[in-house]
């Protein structure tokens, strides 16, 4: 009887410490995830079908269509290509980013990925082929500037589009945020993150009402471009609130030729000039360009509402949560 009950008080020890094992290991695989930045919901949430924010964009060899990516796990190896959605997963603290484009300029809150940790995958319109692929990406996230490479980049990783539309240029960056939370398992905090967005766009848009006439541009080398609604910069009009000068502007990427006598023809009460050229590394006389003895005559002049906007933050790295929330404070800032 004895041997009995020394067998089964045996066999009880090994059932609890294999318990105890199985406890142990389910707590190490979960601290694992953890530090990873993932978690056993957002597992869950895989195998996961991910669309483009855009379906195709139009280039100068034609049209690139995106297509939906089907990933089985969350990525692990991250190469991104677009700034602002760099500034997303960022702003998210999503671990896992390679390979970013390190041979253009990084916007100046991003240059911590200027560092030796991150590996460059050229620019932001000349992809390095060969460096990406000895990467061993498990996802690359491109726009608009590298759609000509849409399928070199496939033979490589799974591609998937983030870029922004200039038609709709603020409901595409709200899906590319969508896109990175869900994905990385990051939806508490892109939810905190864009409550963030709810006073400051009352603000602004309470601030836009105190003018009845505004003009968007972009300054180039002394040449100007001007943008109206349904354009690049259309969510100043659509988003912000400001009444636009004119709504007939030809829709482009790059704007309307707009010369400094349509600037006084139209003479609108707030004049935004954004800087490309200090934005993709050229020496900006922006200034002294555009106070000329034309613009002078202006309501914006005469009234000091002329609104030099930061060339790398409109130009180059957009479109994310950080540089979005920015762009705000920065109007903010200068008309108050």
């Amino acid at each position: 009887m004895k041997k009995i009950f020394y067998a089964i008080l045996a066999a009880m020890v090994l059932l609890l410490a294999a318990c105890g094992s199985a406890e142990e290991a389910s707590k190490e695989e979960s601290a694992g995830k953890a530090a990873a930045g993932q978690s056993e919901e957002g597992n869950a949430a895989y195998p996961m079908t991910v669309s483009p924010t855009v379906a195709s964009v139009e280039g100068d060899e034609g049209t690139t269509n995106f297509e939906d990516v089907e990933f089985e796990k969350m990525p692990e190896r991250i190469a991104v290509f677009d700034y602002g959605f760099l500034d997303t997963l960022d702003a998210l603290g999503v671990k896992g980013i390679v390979g970013v484009a390190k041979d253009s300029t990084l916007p100046a809150h991003l240059e911590k990925y200027a560092s030796d940790e991150y590996e460059s995958v050229g620019g932001l319109k000349e992809p390095l082929l060969e460096d990406i692929a000895e990467m061993d990406p498990d996802v690359i996230f491109i726009s608009g500037r590298q759609s000509a490479f849409y399928e070199e980049l496939k033979e490589i990783a799974p591609v998937v589009f983030v870029g922004t539309s200039d038609a709709d240029y603020w409901n595409t960056f709200q899906s590319s945020v969508d896109l990175a939370a869900k994905m990385f398992d990051k939806e508490a905090e892109a939810q905190e993150y864009t409550a963030k967005f709810d006073s400051a766009l009352e603000e602004i848009k309470a601030l836009a009402g105190n003018y009845e006439s505004t003009l968007v541009t972009m300054y180039n080398e002394g040449k100007l471009s001007g943008f109206s609604t349904n354009s690049r910069f259309g969510y100043i009009y659509d988003i912000y609130g400001f009444k636009p000068v004119t709504e007939d502007i030809e829709s482009s990427s790059h704007g309307s030729n707009f010369g400094f006598e349509a600037i006084l023809e139209f003479n609108p009460q707030v004049l935004f000039v954004i800087d490309r050229t200090a934005a993709v590394g050229g020496n900006s006389n922006i200034k002294a360009d555009m106070e000329n003895e034309i613009v002078k005559k202006t309501d914006a002049y005469k009234n000091k509402k002329i609104v030099y906007l930061d060339g790398p933050l409109w130009y180059l790295s957009g479109g994310g949560l950080q540089s979005e929330l920015a762009k705000i404070e920065e109007v903010l800032a200068e008309l108050k």
